[in-house]
């Protein structure tokens, strides 16, 4: 019989000191989640005990010996269990639901192997702020023969947005986690084509002023936080950081979105000083004028207003549904920014002369 998973719902438990049961046995082969053998991507929040995400697009890796090994997770009490995607060696993804405590993972020969576990979707439509949570990923360990990551010196990207940003609805027109892939959306497209580091963060139906879905609050307020109560690591060393809101306050008038918006770009500007922020139009438009003379006011030569305006095209099959792009649309809007992106920084172009040959700028 198949257990529900759980993540933070147990994470009380996890950060008031109690063992996971996954730890409980005392193996000598299991790697706590926050050992240095294990990298993260995105927000993340780690202790010994579980490192729990409630983002699409999540994503953590390792290196490991032998022929096997085993993800651990807590299973307790999530009702809506997140789907992760794992590749092995670079091989093709698996998608599996998190719904289970231990995952094993096997590859060919001895290694060593490597893996990367991606967060393909955590439902936008559970409560997954608020402890305990009903819906995310806590990994509890890893158990086997891990190996110490290589030293790795990655450009930092960060993208926030809302369900279009986490993938809702590209694989197809249902707002299911079989239809929503994180992995598949635009951001991690971008950071895998410029060899840099992630974090994307997307929650359904919000926006500057609008609370999203699943007891998130709007905007300004989840920022800085991997969820209530768990601070994000800090954006001070992003180089890029993407935003892509407004959709979701077609409501609202005027006046109240641009005091939000610019106190929403305030606050990451306070947080990234030498990041270039580049504020998205949003694809249906919404506050299109209202976001470009906020970019305007703040006069600061490092917040860029991206006009993207025939970026995606219904009739051609970029969009599922009327809002949320599709697979197809995720990989237009992906080459425009990798070429936006790429094209201010030189050394981007020396180390990956394929990155600008393959994704032009007016794709």
């Amino acid at each position: 019989m198949r257990r529900p998973l759980a993540t933070a719902a147990t994470v009380v438990g996890l950060l008031a000191g109690a063992m996971p049961p996954a730890l409980a046995s005392g193996a000598s082969t299991v790697v706590r989640p926050d050992d240095g053998r294990i990298a993260y991507e995105g927000h993340w929040g780690r202790t010994a005990e579980a490192a729990v995400t409630v983002n699409s697009g999540s994503r953590l890796r390792f290196r490991f010996t032998g022929p096997s090994v085993h993800a651990l997770f807590d299973v307790s009490s999530v009702t809506v269990p997140a789907q992760i995607q794992v590749l092995v060696d670079g091989g093709p993804g698996q998608v599996h639901s998190v719904d289970q405590a231990d995952l094993a993972i096997t590859a060919t020969g001895g290694g060593p192997h490597s893996v990367e576990i991606s967060v393909k979707d955590v439902f936008s439509r559970v409560n997954r702020w608020v402890p305990p949570l009903e819906t995310g990923v806590a990994l509890t360990g890893i158990r086997g023969h891990l190996l110490r990551q290589p030293p790795a010196k990655k450009r930092e990207l960060a993208f926030y947005g809302d369900s279009i940003t986490q993938g809702v609805m590209a694989l197809c027109e249902e707002n299911t986690s079989d239809c929503a892939d994180g992995t598949a959306a635009y951001p991690t497209l971008v950071a895998d084509a410029l060899h840099a580091s992630l974090t994307q963060v997307g929650f359904g139906r919000q926006g500057v002023i609008r609370a999203g879905n699943g007891d998130v609050p709007a905007a300004s307020d989840a920022y800085g936080w991997n969820y209530a109560g768990s601070r994000a690591d800090s954006d001070r060393r992003a180089e890029v950081i993407v935003v892509n809101q407004g959709t979701n306050d077609a409501a609202f008038g005027s006046a109240e979105f641009r005091a939000a918006y610019r106190a929403y770009l305030t606050r990451l500007r306070a947080a990234a000083p030498h990041a270039r922020i580049l504020a998205l139009r949003p694809f249906d438009g919404s506050h299109a004028t209202d976001i470009a003379v906020v970019v305007d006011e703040l006069a600061d030569r490092r917040v860029e207003f991206v006009d993207t305006t025939g970026w995606l095209d219904a009739t051609r099959g970029d969009f599922n549904g009327t809002v949320h792009p599709s697979a197809q649309g995720h990989r237009k809007v992906a080459d425009r920014l990798i070429g936006l992106i790429a094209r201010q920084h030189p050394e981007t172009s020396r180390q990956h002369p394929e990155t600008l040959s393959q994704y032009p700028e007016s794709a």
